[in-house]
């Protein structure tokens, strides 16, 4: 489930639009290609790269793994073409950082790292009883640990699960088809922090 936006008051939303597109572009792919290599229907793509919809954390791993980028790595992506203070080093106001709310389940993201940052760290805020699958695509090429600041955190890693509570970290290995979820009644607050392996 998506919710229409409007690109003109929601600017993160208008780059995410671009930048599906920008990298849909750069393979020189149309949209049945896109779809076919995402799992996701070529009218949902166009209404995303429109601005006319807004992906869910779901359909953005679908994209993002077919693109071999992780989810983090395509929202830092747009996040970070908003302008060219984020390329410099020092002082990022928390204010300065855009979020990203899943319309789907209330998932929200906030980007800390810069793109000229060797690593990609976002802070994720899970509500209760949120789920959020990826599938293993979506972790190609790039290194990746989990750290729980607040709440619970069920992690499932293939056909392993685990409960992870406060202070709690996992390093992903080789990658696999994962989920976020939440289980509990308050939300969940973690840090991911990711390395590329490779360029794909």
């Amino acid at each position: 489930m998506s919710n229409i936006v409007d690109p003109s008051t929601d600017s993160l939303a208008a780059r995410i639009a671009a930048r599906v597109r920008t990298e849909r572009e750069r393979r020189r792919w149309t949209l049945a290609q896109l779809a076919d290599a995402s799992g996701v229907s070529p009218a949902m793509i166009s209404r995303i790269e429109r601005g006319e919809s807004s992906p869910t954390a779901v359909v953005l791993g679908k994209l993002s793994a077919a693109f071999q980028l992780s989810v983090a790595s395509l929202l830092a992506l747009a996040e970070g073409a908003r302008d060219t203070a984020a390329d410099t080093a020092g002082v990022r106001r928390d204010a300065d950082a855009a979020e990203w709310c899943d319309p789907g389940t209330g998932y929200r993201r906030r980007q800390i790292t810069g793109p000229r940052f060797p690593a990609e760290i976002a802070e994720i805020r899970l509500p209760a009883g949120a789920r959020v699958p990826y599938p293993a695509a979506a972790f190609a090429f790039v290194r990746q640990l989990v750290w729980v600041l607040d709440g619970r955190l069920s992690f499932h890693d293939g056909d392993t699960v685990h409960e992870l509570g406060a202070g709690d970290t996992v390093e992903l290995g080789p990658p696999a088809e994962r989920v976020f979820a939440n289980t509990t009644d308050a939300e969940c607050r973690y840090a991911v922090v990711l390395t590329r392996d490779a360029r794909p």
